[in-house]
């Protein structure tokens, strides 16, 4: 066969005999591929690496920021305003003391800067594909040419046959040959906790899952133990590593609820400033019959077009961000990328795994069943505290002597260590063992003393086909020659009568029962009759039912040691113990968490790979879902089409034994549905499906460096009552941020007003110039707003609804609010225009004619610091609120206050800002003009409460 007609990616390899695929690949176990076919096969595959899909460069992301609608403008005036600086220049007509392009170089600056912002914000390439390139090991061991060699990972090829051996990071995808103790962790592709034990000689069902896939490896996973030989079968792209590159490299980066509506303030302000600039224009030539003067109508619209433009917000809006993002480390999310922290009050559904997330991922003994009779075993973690109960009652182990024997057993059947780090109790090794270790501890049974007096000599290891495991000990009271009822401690005194080995056996309830023929009854044995059969049975599906995992425990005691190899003969006519059922605790706090985001308008739904009893009754307590609702098993999922899928998706809120590739598949059809997506994931195969979602949520315990790379938030604790906190701070995030658009776009609108009013209403020159404009959009507008971005949160922010995250900027009135407040306030600014323009040029009049202009500026400033503290409640009036709990307005306040008020008194800022020296008359008029603001807002309050509306 040659290289040309090999099989593709699409061969089913598991499926197949180690010989049928030696022959599809056209290699040879014992000499490998010779040098000629590598070649080809390079040629063909190409290299064994993940390739990374060109994206856009540093100077195409830098370039992209100018391409904001409102810098273009601004980009535009700056323009046109050096072009009037450099005309007033060369004509000699500049007034005294002016100093030429000074708007020009402050407006670029604001560009620049502006641009350098989102810059930052946005270069931060995705490294998800960097971490899964770190999973890639450099060297591998092959076989070639009949020698063994050592090459660079990436010069394998399909057809290679690749040694494996412990500690080893596997560097492509492949059939095993053959195996020895071969166990690969394979946790973080599979999402699986255990390690693999991999054998070579199976041939499975093509349909077989990819974790249950024991004769095959992967790409990125680690050998633990044993040694191997492999026949490598998918290399780069092709691998299943490669397989989620592509998925990762697939799912595209849609703007967030915040850039979208930004992009849409922009086009409205723009459209709105042009319409309004063409209207003075036209109605100054129509009104002087002519252009005679032009360039007063071109500074008008200059002054307008700087005006409409909020050149703070987006400063304003990063810092806001970033200070939620400081709250929400304090609560133990860590936020990755900026706008995820206004994202997270747009989510409308959470999708949490259950181990570890929902639960404590420490199992723990809830029942026990022995000897006809059923305890309930108290206690939290892995602390060995706790009392059996038996009808609600504490009942003494004295009384009750099959519970220590039970004990023995699962102390004895164990590989796992329980031990106290640091004044809490943990384990080393496998949860559900250390669950046993801890209900052992319970019944006084420590596994230090029962290691020697029962120390292990063989084992039949556990298997996923024979679904149990047994362990061989030797009894050292007897083996000693010492009589049983002197050598062995009570506990098992009943277990045996001479022999000298005891053989513990612990598995599957089903077939542990199935191969014993008598039960342990206290301190004797009697036979197991078909009655104990069927008790043991249902009380098995009754614990099953309550979500309980549950493990069955035998004995038999032995003459000898058995040969390795007999555990079928072996384990046969075992003496029955007892059944022990055992749970991952939910977390207590996420009970409160779950209704907390009921009340908001948020479903949880739990997506797990456990099994679907154990889903449906951790839900069920939680309050994720009810009595009798569906569970949709992977399985179901699986042969279900996207249309099916989205059709179901708002039915279900359990799904079971699902795979992390289904998550994808959820998360899109729940996006098809309109819904708001936050999705948590821990492994490698979490990464598509973290990008796909509005949210991506990674473990920060758990989770692998891909998981964490492809994420927006990274659970630091793995806390489902997290993901909640970091919702509602959210939720702050964006109601203040509405709060100082509305703030910034209400005088915004006031100033383009005031300035387009001047010239039709007869009043000679522009009342602002565009760096006294900057200066009110960065100063006196920027400084009030980054104080209303840390408003604390309304007391209803988790009583509600989430807000649509595809709804306008000026959703909910904020649209109408802006206007309103811009009329208003342009209407007292012209009012106050009117009189100071008279005021100023009244015969007698002491100071500069021009002072009317600063008038209008002081105004306009000291207006806005009445808005600011008016602003900080849509309901409440300020007189009801307490002023300090947001300290920092009225810090903005007076420090904004007092700096706009040094433009008008220290003559250097007066030189440079173009003010004029006001008298104390002139000032007391402009503070009480602006104090109109504040009166006005707090009216609207009162009528809106008289009314019984709700403002927004």
């Amino acid at each position: 066969m040659s290289a040309n007609s090999l099989p593709e990616g699409a061969a089913v390899w598991h499926s197949l005999e180690v010989d049928k695929a030696l022959d599809l690949l056209d290699s040879n176990a014992d000499s490998g591929l010779t040098p000629q076919e590598i070649q080809q096969r390079l040629q063909k595959y190409g290299p064994n690496e993940l390739e990374e899909t060109a994206g856009r460069s540093t100077w195409e992301i830098l370039l992209d920021q100018f391409k904001n609608i409102m810098l273009l403008m601004l980009i535009g005036v700056a323009l046109i305003s050096g072009l009037i600086d450099l005309w007033a220049w060369r004509t000699g007509t500049l007034k005294p003391g002016e100093v030429p392009f000074k708007d020009t170089i402050a407006i670029l600056a604001i560009v620049i800067l502006n641009g350098i912002l989102g810059y930052v914000q946005e270069s931060r390439a995705e490294k998800a594909l960097a971490a899964l390139k770190k999973m890639t090991s450099p060297l591998v061991r092959v076989i070639r040419d009949t020698r063994f060699v050592e090459i660079a990972a990436k010069e394998l090829v399909p057809g290679d046959v690749m040694l494996l051996e412990a500690g080893m990071q596997i560097a492509a995808d492949g059939r095993l040959i053959e195996q020895s103790n071969l166990q690969i962790r394979e946790s973080a592709l599979t999402g699986e906790a255990h390690s693999a034990n991999k054998q070579a000689t199976l041939k499975l069902p093509e349909e077989t899952d990819l974790g249950d896939r024991i004769n095959l490896v992967f790409q990125g996973t680690e050998v633990l133990q044993g040694r191997g030989k492999v026949l490598v079968t998918n290399t780069g792209m092709t691998t299943e590593l490669g397989k989620i590159a592509t998925m990762l490299q697939a799912v595209e980066n849609d703007p967030t609820p915040l850039q979208q509506r930004m992009t849409q303030l922009g086009n409205v302000l723009v459209t709105g400033s042009l319409i309004l600039v063409a209207i003075v224009v036209i109605g100054g030539v129509i009104k002087d019959g002519g252009f005679k003067n032009i360039q007063e109508l071109l500074e008008v619209s200059l002054s307008m077009a700087v005006a409409v433009v909020p050149e703070g917000l987006p400063a304003v809006i990063t810092v806001t961000l970033a200070l939620g993002t400081q709250r929400m480390v304090r609560q133990n999310a860590l936020i990755r990328k900026l706008p995820a922290v206004e994202t997270l009050g747009s989510v409308t559904t959470i999708c949490s795994d259950k181990t570890g997330t929902l639960t404590q991922n420490k199992m723990v003994v809830q029942s026990v069943s022995t000897n006809n009779k059923t305890f309930r075993v108290t206690g939290e973690g892995y602390a060995p505290t706790g009392d059996f109960q038996l009808d609600g009652q504490k009942i003494s182990l004295e009384e009750s002597p099959e519970i220590p024997a039970l004990s023995v057993a699962c102390t004895i059947c164990n590989d796992s260590v329980l031990q106290k780090e640091q004044g809490e109790w943990a384990i080393l090794g496998d949860p559900t063992e250390g669950a046993l270790l801890t209900l052992a501890g319970k019944a006084g049974i420590e596994k230090d003393q029962w290691n020697s007096k029962l120390p292990r000599v063989a084992e039949f290891p556990f298997s996923s086909e024979r679904k149990r495991m047994s362990v061989i000990t030797q009894v050292e009271g007897v083996a000693t020659g010492e009589a049983s009822s002197r050598g062995v401690d009570p506990a098992i005194a009943g277990f045996l009568e001479s022999e000298p080995y005891l053989m513990f056996t612990k598995g599957s309830p089903e077939l542990t029962l199935a191969r014993s023929t008598q039960i342990h009854l206290g301190n004797y044995t009697g036979p197991l009759t078909e009655e104990h059969r069927q008790k043991i049975l249902a009380e098995n599906d009754l614990m099953a039912s309550k979500g309980l995992r549950v493990l069955g425990f035998a004995y038999k005691p032995l003459v000898e040691i058995p040969p390795e190899g007999s555990d079928e003969t072996s384990e046969q006519d075992l003496v029955w113990l007892g059944l022990v059922g055992m749970l991952d605790a939910p977390r207590p706090e996420v009970r409160a968490a779950v209704q907390e985001c009921r009340d908001a308008g948020i479903r949880p739904i739990m997506i797990t790979g456990d099994h679907q009893l154990t889903a449906r009754a951790i839900a069920t307590n939680l309050g994720i879902a009810q009595e009798g609702d569906r569970v949709l098993t992977g399985q179901e999922l699986q042969r279900m089409t996207d249309q099916e899928l989205e059709q179901n998706v708002d039915l279900v809120s359990i799904y079971a034994r699902v795979s992390p590739e289904h998550k994808l598949r959820i998360v899109q059809a729940l996006q098809r549905r309109g819904r708001f997506v936050a999705m948590t994931g821990d492994g490698v195969n979490d990464a598509p499906a973290l990008k796909q979602a509005d949210i991506g949520i990674a473990m920060g315990i758990t989770g692998t460096d891909v998981s964490k790379e492809a994420s927006d938030m990274v659970l630091l604790d793995d806390n489902f009552a997290t993901i909640v906190s970091a919702t509602k701070e959210g939720r702050v995030v964006y109601t203040n941020i509405r709060r100082f658009i509305k703030y910034i776009l209400g005088s915004n609108i006031g100033e383009v007003l005031t300035i387009a009013a001047a010239p039709l209403i007869g009043l000679g020159g522009v009342p602002l110039t565009p760096l006294q404009i900057l200066w009110m959009n960065l100063v006196t507008d920027g400084l009030p707003a980054l104080a209303l971005a840390v408003e604390p949160p309304e007391p209803d922010v988790m009583q509600r609804p989430p807000f649509s995250p595809r709804e306008s900027i000026f959703a909910r009135g904020l649209g109408s609010y802006m206007i309103r407040i811009g009329i208003i306030f342009a209407i007292i600014t012209i009012t106050l225009m009117l009189w100071a323009y008279q005021h100023t040029h009244a015969a007698g009049y002491q100071g500069d004619p021009e002072a009317w202009k600063t008038m209008v500026f002081t105004t306009l400033c000291i207006a806005q610091m009445g808005h600011a503290i008016a602003i900080r409640s849509n309901n409440r009036l300020t007189i009801e609120m307490n002023p300090f709990s947001n300290i920092f307005v009225l810090a903005a306040v007076v420090v904004t206050t007092i700096l706009q008020l040094m433009l008008v008194y220290v003559p250097p800022l007066r030189d440079f800002f173009g003010t004029h020296y006001l008298n104390m008359q002139e000032l007391g008029v402009c503070i009480g003009f602006s104090a109109l603001m504040f009166v006005w807002i707090e009216a609207e309050k009162i009528f809106l409460r008289i009314m019984g509306k709700k403002a927004v």
